[in-house]
């Protein structure tokens, strides 16, 4: 059987490659470029699943509606649907999460579900994504192994909205514990840092430990051009 992950990210991709080395009994293949997420593409692959695990971007209808399609998001649906969830659910003051596989289909984050897992939240975001990972390719594993039937989403909507990099800024944190939160949900690859700005330097912050007394972070200091 052929299966496509379609991923960016190097705790994905670690992840494919192993699962790759060891399921010797199907074809693994794998696409990390959006612009080579084409129908044509996935045709020639034939997939029985595509699974996206962390994709940030629109899938096309005429790969949701050709295949089946799977995309995994870090809240208990319908719940937390929409952008940014785990910085999302970190400034709500949520220590836990659900990992839910989902099938795409039209609207954000609506499609029916497959299977839930839980999914702590601490640590600093880089830490988390690969702990989602981890948990994305269990998931993986036993979608292959039982091929289920996903069922509607219940219970109340809340939808998210995709955070901004301006809100990134840590100005307006109210207690130490906040500041904390909002240097390691924002201390992953590929994200733009926690910061601070100053009328001449902006201060971009990660690698924080919180003690419950103070803070140690890393802080990369650049100069404003005027």
């Amino acid at each position: 059987m052929n299966y496509l992950v379609v991923t960016i990210k190097s705790w994905n991709i670690a992840n494919f490659q192993k699962l790759q080395a060891e399921d010797t009994a199907n074809q693994w293949f794998l696409i990390t470029d959006k612009n080579e997420l084409t129908l044509e593409k996935v045709r020639a692959i034939n997939p029985r699943y595509i699974f996206f695990p962390h994709w940030s971007w629109i899938i096309p209808g005429d790969l949701y509606n050709n295949f089946e399609c799977v995309v995994f998001h870090m809240t208990d649906l319908p719940y937390g649907r929409g952008g940014s969830p785990l910085q999302n659910l970190i400034v709500r003051g949520h220590t836990a999460t659900k990992l839910s596989a989902i099938r795409v289909a039209d609207g954000m984050d609506t499609g029916d579900i497959y299977t839930k897992r839980d999914l702590p939240l601490d640590g600093k975001a880089e830490d988390i994504y690969a702990r989602a990972s981890n948990v994305s390719f269990e998931l993986i594993r036993d979608i292959i192994a039982a091929n289920p039937i996903p069922v509607p989403q219940t219970g109340e909507v809340v939808e998210f909205k995709r955070r901004k990099p301006g809100e990134g800024t840590i100005e307006n944190c109210e207690s130490l514990e906040s500041v904390y939160d909002y240097i390691r949900m924002l201390d992953a690859e590929g994200y733009p840092r926690a910061f601070l700005e100053t009328s001449t330097c902006r201060l971009e912050f990660d690698s924080a430990e919180y003690s419950g007394e103070e803070i140690i972070a890393r802080v990369k200091i650049i100069k404003k051009i005027i």
